[in-house]
This record gives C-alpha cells, sequence and structure tokens, in this order.
C-alpha cells in the first residue's frame, strides 16, 4: 500500500491530520467508548491522539487512490469466489432460491463469467 502525502485525514469528532503525519496505530482495547477507537501517533506530537474512528478505517482514508489497480485486482478474485461457489450448488438449491429469494443464480452465473471474461473459463 502506499500512502497519499498530504491527505487530510479525518480522526472523527472534527479532529484532523495530514496523511504522512501518521506514523503510527493502535485499537484501543480497554476503556473502549464513544470517541475512543483508536490511538493515533503523530509525527512531532508526544502523546497519540484519540480517534473515534476505527483504525482499519482511517488505514483506508490513508490508501493512495493510485491502489485502485490492487482493488480491482481483490474484487476480480472476489467475483470469481462467487463464481466458483455458484458453480458448487445443487440444481435444488439453486431452485429454492430461484423461488424464495427471487435470485436467478443462472443468470448471475452467466453474468459472472461475461465480467470475468476468459478468466471464469480457467476455473
Amino acid at each position: 500500500m502506499k500512502i497519499t502525502r498530504g491527505q487530510i485525514v479525518a480522526l472523527g469528532y472534527g479532529k484532523y491530520i495530514r496523511s504522512d503525519r501518521i506514523v503510527g496505530m493502535e485499537p484501543i482495547e480497554e476503556g473502549r467508548g464513544p470517541g475512543r477507537r483508536t490511538r493515533v501517533w503523530a509525527e512531532g506530537v508526544a502523546d497519540p491522539l484519540i480517534a473515534s474512528r476505527s483504525d482499519s478505517a482511517i488505514l483506508r482514508d490513508l490508501v493512495s487512490p493510485t491502489d485502485v489497480g490492487m482493488r480491482a485486482v481483490e474484487q476480480r478474485q472476489l467475483l470469481a469466489d462467487i463464481l466458483d461457489t455458484i458453480k458448487g450448488l445443487d440444481p435444488v438449491l439453486r431452485s429454492i432460491i430461484r423461488d424464495q429469494a427471487k435470485w436467478d443464480l443462472n443468470r448471475l452465473e452467466e453474468r459472472l463469467k461475461q465480467t470475468l471474461g476468459a478468466e471464469a473459463d480457467e476455473s
């Protein structure tokens, strides 16, 4: 992952910090409550800032938009996993899902194959 330099990141409750100033984060386990989810260490600040957002939410905001390609790879893999799962479903279960949940898994499977293209043929 690449951190976007100079991007303003919200810590929650009106607290903001520049992305390239964050040097560490730690989820708060004990004493966690409203407004107390993550300790954020910042360059030049002795004590950690207390963020009301989770460390994973803050980290998502730190990731560079140039990582869109990496996210696309992960999304394609997720689609391939879903396709594999659908392919393995028993026809009776497919019928039940179609009748009860109004999901046409045959149509979904075809759309996934079209979206994934050659990758779908390999699996």
